[in-house]
């Protein structure tokens, strides 16, 4: 099994990736209408190996890449090169695959201390003050 490293610890199965080339718009002058430079690399996210968490958050981040199969279609036509477009579609995944191995922080929650609520108050009453200050006194007939 040939392994393509992501991270230290993560790597994927490169037999879960499908390279295929297609005609591209963009640069490429009349080369454009005869070569197929354009990449669209598919990857099974099944047969990835990934930890199942990572997984999931990459399936969140793939967003529109991502079929109903579970397949994530890369195109990449940047480049007027295959070599280029194919390394541009594999930096790609390889940088949605890193940033969905970190695993987001867990926020805990928190309440306010005593003296942040005795702050809140006596800005509230503060507050309060200013705008009492600005009404209209009362008419006394």
């Amino acid at each position: 099994m040939a392994s393509i490293p992501v991270t230290a610890t993560l790597s994927i199965d490169d037999r879960a990736l499908t390279e295929t080339f297609v005609r591209a718009s963009g640069p490429g002058g009349q080369n454009v209408n005869k070569l197929a430079t354009a990449v669209e690399l598919r990857v099974v996210l099944a047969e990835m190996g990934l930890p199942e968490a990572v997984a999931a958050r990459l399936a969140r981040l793939a967003g529109r890449r991502l079929s109903q199969a579970g397949v994530l279609v890369i195109t990449a036509q940047r480049h007027r090169t295959q070599e280029r477009n194919r390394a541009q579609a594999m930096d790609t995944l390889l940088r949605l695959i890193r940033a969905a191995a970190i695993a987001p922080v867990r926020r805990v929650p928190t309440r306010p201390g005593k003296a942040a609520r005795e702050r809140r108050l006596t800005e509230k009453a503060r507050q309060g003050g200013v705008k009492r200050a600005r009404a209209r006194p009362p008419r006394d007939c």
